[in-house]
């Protein structure tokens, strides 16, 4: 994560009205680290690769988080945050080529031009590996849980009942193949594949649910008695939300895969994409919130899928559908940090870029995350716990900090005041989700056995 020369004015574009001031090793390091080895991408790659990045697992809690937050907050967080993230995703898609001759490839290099060289690492670079890794962890449970599910449903007698935690390894097992696909471009068939198993289980979800129709008995007030489940339970459900949102930890190095050149800058491409995705999101998300939570009120599971059992053949495929997403998204947020790994290794301890040293790290990367995933298989808690930890920060108001430490707008301006509205609701969010989802996982905990 050096801030180096790759924040040096150059292009590389293959135009031949720009200079490239690169030396010869910082050109081979750019061709080599994942991020900036390949700049060919197509604006519908862009699309794909955002609805990978944030429709992820996240929309399978979401009739959940809308029990625990009740009809009214719920839906206004869901349409709130849905209206932020894609004003603050257009400020990072503008903020990438700011500066004339530069391309903020990565979070941390923004952060850097934004806050300075030391603070905008030390700011971006944790918050973003806690979101990248974090996702990555999840996954890894949800991956294993749909697996599990999908067995059950095929093969329910007289089958035998297998852990959890095999079926995380079967799941791990995928990613230690893709894991050494060298680029971004290079996993848009995994993207592309997820994106539509993305829409597929959404549209399942909701359907399925409406078909069953609105439960018997159907309760839509809160579950927790206590006055304190129910304020720790609506916190959870904030960072659930949050998690939803995502894509913004890695839509620069998306940018930074899209060909630019002063006429033709990466943004309009990259914005195009991003509309696209954002309508897919919308598509998934407030249809499966709210029929899921009208049709079974505050007894949804937190993952709406284990919720519905009938009709078999179709919950399974929904399941199947889970499993081949959360692969090409566990790539998409893998990606990113791979880049770091790989960038510190080369630049700071001056590793030769190698087969070898990618497929020792990666490995190594992927095998993490599986044993914590092992360790911590509660998909509630983790959601919450991670969607107000890291995913508030870097997704609702890390942007806004930016835009007003570059820009500069007037006080009090539409601008000025935009930002800091954005700002007091993620900050919000960042300090009450990660109690809530602590608390479940506890709750969790108390009930679990390692490696059962």
């Amino acid at each position: 994560m050096d801030s180096r020369a790759q924040n040096e004015p150059y292009y590389a574009d293959n135009n031949d009205d720009q200079v490239d001031t690169r030396t010869e090793r910082q050109k081979q390091i750019d061709d080599w680290l994942p991020i900036t080895s390949s700049r060919n991408a197509k604006w519908w790659y862009s699309a794909f690769h955002n609805v990978t990045a944030m429709v992820g697992a996240g929309v399978l809690g979401l009739p959940h988080a809308i029990a625990q937050l009740g009809w009214g907050p719920g839906l206004f967080m869901l349409f709130a945050s849905w209206i932020i993230t894609l004003y603050t995703l257009w400020q990072m898609v503008e903020m990438h080529e700011m500066v004339p001759g530069k391309r903020f490839d990565r979070y941390h290099e923004l952060g850097q031009h934004a806050f300075g060289e030391k603070l905008g690492l030390y700011i971006v670079v944790p918050q973003q590996l806690i979101v990248e890794v974090g996702v990555n962890i999840v996954y890894m449970v949800t991956g294993g849980q749909s697996l599990k599910k999908f067995h059950d449903l095929v093969c329910s007698e007289p089958c035998k009942d297998i852990k959890l935690t095999y079926f995380i390894m079967i799941f791990a097992s995928v990613h230690f193949v893709l894991s050494h696909l060298p680029n971004f471009n290079s996993i848009s068939g995994v993207s592309l594949a997820a994106a539509v198993m993305s829409l597929s289980y959404s549209t399942i979800a909701w359907a399925a649910s409406l078909d069953k129709g609105v439960q018997p008995n159907i309760d839509y007030s809160y579950k927790a008695h206590s006055t304190a489940g129910r304020v720790f339970s609506f916190f959870n459900a904030l960072g659930t939300i949050a998690f939803a949102y995502a894509g913004h930890n890695v839509v620069l190095e998306i940018q930074a895969t899209i060909p630019s050149t002063p006429e033709k800058p990466s943004k309009g491409p990259m914005w195009k994409g991003v509309v696209v995705a954002y309508i897919v999101v919308a598509i998934c998300y407030f249809p499966v919130a709210i029929i899921g939570f009208w049709v079974y009120g505050n007894t949804v599971s937190d993952n709406i899928l284990i919720s519905l059992e009938k009709p078999t053949w179709l919950i399974a495929a929904a399941n199947l559908f889970v499993v081949v997403h959360v692969i090409g998204s566990y790539q998409i947020y893998a990606m990113p940090v791979f880049d770091m790994i790989e960038t510190v290794l080369v630049k700071k301890l001056n590793f030769t870029p190698s087969l070898m040293l990618r497929f020792i790290t990666r490995n190594v990367y992927v095998a993490l995350t599986m044993f914590i995933g092992i360790c911590v298989p509660f998909f509630g808690g983790l959601l919450g716990f991670f969607g107000g930890f890291a995913f508030a920060p870097t997704t609702y108001f890390l942007p806004c900090i930016m835009w007003l430490a570059i820009y500069k707008p007037t006080k009090w301006k539409l601008s000025w005041m935009t930002n800091w509205v954005c700002i007091v609701f993620g900050v919000g969010l960042m300090v009450v989700s990660p109690i809530g989802g602590l608390r479940q996982i506890i709750l969790d905990a108390k009930t679990y056995k390692f490696f059962n």
